[in-house]
């Protein structure tokens, strides 16, 4: 069913990487179609394109969209996504992901894209992180929520801390995070077939991990863990899901992997697409990460009514009811994570409670439908704004715009603020203001007092700012 206020809107989804917009916002792209907008994801080219496109989403590649740390990609980026911006002309950008959030929501507020919003998955810095990390993190959040007109936060600790650091609390919106319910759910016939497939024991306890081989997801303390499990349960086992990142610092060599394996009963699957199917096999999750934003994985597992055991961190509270649902432990302990895992192992009576708790708690909390929809009603609700918005940006707004035109011309691209031509001058092939919408030239901002308020008058602003 169309939707009046967005049918035939163009929406742009920014990422790093094309497997996040496949993997991660695949089912809410499908969404948003079906809503009637002209979805569009933009992210460095991948293997996930052709998936895209039979969802009926375009994709653009990015070509210098990095996970790498890439000064001189990252520099470059944003002209690319300002031209990019101009040629396509959308109604809303939405960005995700830590680098597309800054360089996105600068390069779309510089192309005068009437709506920015942005997802913020996890703040780059916790309460534990040194000061210095936490000031740099803060302060480019605070900056860049100046470009947008929405932020669609996942942690509710998140929430609270964005606010304290001086984003406008309107602004902010509690989005929390969910899955496909239906895909993952309790398929306790299909264990042995699940173990057969990942060629573990059909006896004995398995444990199950997904995520990217980086040392930030604690594999260190699984190693450790798995370690110390070999000598106190050899009939236990780890089987690892995901791939190798190479595109991370952070990223597991096949040394460390070597090493793993001689150390523990742990097996690596890599990357795998029938992860639903391999859920089964398992008798206990486990995430030992350093830092999250809002697990997925974890969702899945508590959704298949796996018991998890995760670190006691932002992100992780957020899915584990510890003692109810699974265990919290410490981060970066090794030892109590395989004392967690050997308590779990030891009880399959309190792990069958557990699974129907996790269950209960998936499909109240972790619902990818209600995030769908909190998404569209920010943007009816922005969308409506703009259309019939005409007063001027703000000062903060203003001041932002000046710092990121000096920012596009150091990198090159000679940019304004807007393109004059941005509404004047249609591709082939868009539309102008007509009876099918409205026309592209309008852009929004939160103004000091509140209000919402327009960019119309880009040139004469920039012109009052020379």
């Amino acid at each position: 069913m169309t939707d009046d206020v967005l049918a035939g809107r163009r929406i742009v989804h920014l990422t790093t990487t094309d497997i996040s917009l496949g993997l991660l916002l695949g089912r809410q792209l499908q969404a948003f179609g079906a809503a009637g907008m002209e979805v569009i994801g933009a992210s460095a080219p991948g293997p996930w394109s052709g998936d895209l496109a039979a969802w009926g989403v375009r994709h653009e590649p990015v070509r210098h969209a990095t996970r790498s740390m890439s000064v001189r990609d990252d520099a470059l980026a944003l002209p690319e996504l300002v031209r990019l911006f101009r040629r396509l002309r959308p109604d809303i950008v939405h960005t995700h992901n830590p680098k597309p959030g800054v360089y996105g929501r600068a390069a779309a507020r510089l192309a005068g894209v009437p709506v920015v919003v942005n997802t913020v998955h996890g703040l780059y810095a916790t309460r534990d992180d040194p000061f210095a990390r936490r000031a740099l993190v803060y302060g480019v959040e605070r900056t860049m929520s100046l470009c947008s007109q929405a932020e669609l936060v996942q942690n509710p600790e998140d929430v609270a801390t964005l606010e304290r650091i001086g984003v406008p609390r309107r602004k902010l919106v509690l989005l929390g995070n969910g899955i496909d319910l239906g895909r993952f759910r309790a398929r306790p016939a299909d264990a042995a077939k699940a173990r057969v497939a990942m060629g573990l024991p059909e006896t004995g306890t398995v444990v199950g991990v997904v995520g990217r081989l980086v040392w930030e997801k604690g594999f260190a303390e699984l190693f450790d863990a798995a370690a110390r499990l070999r000598r106190t349960r050899p009939d236990l086992w780890i089987a690892v899901i995901g791939p190798v990142d190479h595109a991370k610092e952070s990223a597991l060599r096949q040394k460390d992997l070597d090493d793993a394996q001689a150390r523990g009963n742990i097996v690596f699957l890599g990357e795998r697409r029938d992860v639903e199917d391999l859920y089964p096999g398992f008798d206990l999750f486990v995430l030992p990460s350093h830092r999250e934003g809002f697990p997925r994985a974890a969702m899945e597992a508590a959704a298949c009514g796996i018991p998890v055991v995760a670190t006691d961190i932002r992100g992780c509270r957020q899915v584990v009811d510890h003692g109810h649902t699974g265990l919290l432990v410490p981060a970066r302990d090794g030892a109590a994570l395989a004392g967690a895992i050997e308590e779990l192992a030891a009880d399959p009576g309190r792990r069958r409670d557990m699974s129907a708790a996790a269950r209960a708690r998936a499909e109240t909390e972790f619902d990818d439908q209600r995030v769908v929809r909190t998404t569209l009603d920010t943007y009816r609700r922005l969308l409506s704004r703009a259309d019939g918005s005409t007063s001027r940006r703000g000062p903060r707004a203003r001041r932002a715009e000046r710092v990121l035109a000096g920012a596009a011309q150091s990198a090159g691209t000679g940019t304004r603020t807007t393109d004059p031509g941005y509404a004047e001058a249609p591709v082939p092939g868009t539309r102008t203001a007509d009876a099918t919408g409205p026309t592209r030239s309008s852009s929004t901002e939160s103004g000091r007092d509140g209000r919402v308020v327009d960019a119309e008058a880009d040139d004469r602003l920039r012109r009052a700012n020379r």
